[in-house]
């Protein structure tokens, strides 16, 4: 990857790895965007975004993602879409087609429009053909994953196992379902990060180093 170079890094990660933190803070290490669910959900489910509507803004003569800045009307300033998602037994993943395509288009052109880091979002096959990409997966080991999500949501133990299988279960079927991959094959990869051990911030520096920056 040349990070001179309009990027993309896509960030895959089991639940309780701190994957979603580390996006976010590599975002702003770089001075680029940072995208994830809660963001592309917005857009989708608030705006009524659909593939229709955004090939009506492409056809528009500036910038597809200038648009949609002034439709949601929230400037370059992504914060307002931070969230730490609660935990819950309710599916929170894309169940349909349509969707599934709106969200890959919505990724796809967010990524034209300027360097960018994404979280999850089968962003390792979404963005397999960008010229300039990384793909990355954050993973750990059961034990540091259930205490960092016992710590975060106040969970007891059979609770947060209970999550992290159910999770892991809907995240790796959506993934088959949609991409005919596995997301725990190393082969989507060209880094992959054992947070055991580490904070966030180390993580990001072992990124930082990797794409030489």
């Amino acid at each position: 990857m040349n990070k001179n170079d309009k990027f993309v890094i896509a960030i895959n990660r089991e639940l309780g790895s701190g994957g979603r933190t580390v996006g976010r803070l590599l975002a702003d290490k770089l001075g680029v965007p940072f995208y994830d669910k809660a963001l592309i959900q917005a857009l989708q489910k608030e705006y009524n975004l659909t593939v229709a509507e955004i090939e009506k803004l492409k056809g528009r003569k500036h910038g597809w993602w200038a648009d949609v800045l002034r439709i949601l009307n929230i400037g370059l300033d992504m914060r307002s879409y931070y969230y730490m998602p609660k935990m819950s037994d309710e599916p929170d993943l894309i169940t349909t087609d349509e969707m599934f395509k709106t969200e890959t288009l919505i990724l796809e052109n967010l990524a034209n429009e300027g360097s960018c880091v994404v979280a999850g979002r089968s962003g390792f096959h979404v963005f397999r053909d960008h010229p300039n990409h990384i793909n990355i997966f954050i993973q750990a080991s059961l034990e540091s994953r259930l205490e960092r999500v016992m710590r975060k949501q106040h969970m007891t133990r059979e609770a947060a196992m209970k999550i992290i299988k159910k999770v892991d279960e809907m995240r790796e079927n959506y993934i088959k379902r949609y991409t005919g991959k596995s997301r725990y094959d190393t082969r989507n990869y060209q880094l992959v990060i054992s947070a055991d051990n580490k904070t966030e911030d180390e993580i990001v520096d072992i990124i930082l180093k990797y794409i030489g920056q």
